[in-house]
């Protein structure tokens, strides 16, 4: 009976954080970057005193939110590698295809990761891990062409600081890989999120507006630049 009672408080525990979080997203997609626990605990028709309970603080609500979005995108951006293949190629179109996917799926919670900054917030430690694991999908699957990759031009030695820099990745995440083209890899990250911001937010409207194209084209380019050899040209 006892375990009964536990297993039945554990279930309305999880079931009472998912419609917390939940609100919290709605809230954030109406207002931007604000959020109030006590407009949370209103809208649900709680104490605010039971909704400190399950999170002490905004701040605690918006590093759950931070957390859950960075695990969704991951998880997709893998789920389409996973299904794509083992060509290095299709499997890159199809993890930069996934992320904007995503981001056009989930436009609110995209902007949480990468747009403008919550007023006042500042992510705990317990966030990079989540926040790289979608670039180290990326890099995962330069890594996996490591012995094929034919670069576009020949890789420049990078800078000092920048060499050091690549070098300690390169050690962490991608033993693999050469610093010139590891530096490589994070310059296709940031383009590929650079792209998917600008369409995201209205940039690209009146000039290369739908970008699907131009997206598609973009993404064969740093395919290129990285020296992904060549595969399927269906997109994901």
């Amino acid at each position: 009976m006892a375990a009964a009672i536990q297993g039945a408080r554990e279930r309305a525990r999880v079931e009472l954080t998912r419609e917390i979080k939940a609100e919290a997203r709605r809230q954030l997609a109406e207002d931007g970057t604000q959020l109030s626990l006590r407009a949370v605990s209103r809208a649900l028709g709680m104490a605010s005193s039971a909704v400190y309970r399950y999170f002490p603080s905004r701040d605690d609500l918006l590093t759950a939110l931070i957390l859950d979005a960075y695990a969704d995108l991951a998880e997709h951006a893998e789920a389409a590698v996973a299904a794509a293949g083992p060509a290095p190629r299709p499997r890159w179109r199809a993890a930069c295809h996934a992320v904007r996917d995503w981001a056009r799926a989930k436009p609110h919670e995209y902007a949480l990761l990468y747009g403008t900054p919550v007023p006042g917030y500042h992510a705990p430690a317990e966030t990079i891990p989540a926040a790289a694991r979608m670039p180290l999908t990326l890099v995962g699957v330069v890594r996996s062409a490591a012995d094929r990759l034919a670069p576009a031009a020949p890789p420049a030695r990078p800078p000092g600081p920048l060499d050091s820099q690549l070098s300690l990745l390169a050690q962490e995440f991608a033993p693999e890989l050469p610093a010139p083209v590891l530096a490589r890899a994070v310059m296709a990250w940031t383009q590929l999120f650079g792209m998917v911001s600008f369409e995201l937010f209205g940039h690209l409207n009146g000039t290369i507006d739908p970008a699907d194209d131009f997206f598609a084209y973009a993404v064969e380019e740093l395919a290129d630049n990285l020296g992904l050899p060549q595969g399927s040209s269906e997109h994901c």
